[in-house]
């Protein structure tokens, strides 16, 4: 058995990967006129930006809202000594009715989601929540949480990680798996 990294998408076919992410999304919204689309932080950021970008494009639509969610004080391991930084919340728009888009890079257990559901009813009652992952790490679920559009879905055991590099902070996009 190999412990070496697995490259599960290349720069190419992650930019494809997006691409047909966003053309799934303006198929199900339309000119997004009654939607909105929010990244959870750290690192569902990267991709909610750029699906944000990539539509507003396609679409011509410059008015898309468009936020950052920090779940930090929601997640069920924040009392448990592991040391957590709260990062920006940015969502200057209400969600009251609103089809809201949530985005992430990698769904695994399901317990971030759920933060990131409670911390978004602060901000007002969706009339409907759609989860949109990069990556899928189906069999790994602790909760009954099914993204709506994914971009690739892995299938791992508990010793591996799915890394996800982003343009932004790594230098380019890809995606790899691990050996813990």
């Amino acid at each position: 058995m190999s412990t070496q990294p697995r490259l599960i998408l290349d720069n190419k076919s992650f930019g494809l990967t997006i691409n047909r992410l966003c053309c799934q999304l303006i198929e199900n919204h339309n000119d997004f006129k009654q939607s909105a689309i929010i990244g959870l932080q750290p690192r569902g950021i990267f991709l909610a930006k750029r699906i944000h970008e990539l539509i507003t494009e396609k679409t011509g639509n410059k008015t898309i809202p468009y936020g950052s969610l920090d779940i930090t004080f929601y997640r069920d391991d924040f009392r448990r000594g592991e040391q957590h930084l709260a990062k920006p919340t940015q969502i200057d728009f209400l969600i009251e009715d609103k089809k809201v888009v949530l985005v992430d890079d990698v769904l695994f257990t399901g317990r971030t989601i759920r933060a990131g559901l409670d911390a978004m009813m602060d901000f007002g009652r969706p009339q409907l929540v759609e989860l949109l992952v990069l990556i899928d790490r189906r069999y790994s679920r602790h909760l009954p949480i099914m993204p709506n559009y994914v971009g690739k879905t892995v299938d791992t055991i508990s010793t591996e990680k799915v890394s996800v590099e982003w343009k932004e902070t790594d230098g380019e996009d890809k995606v790899w798996l691990l050996k813990k």
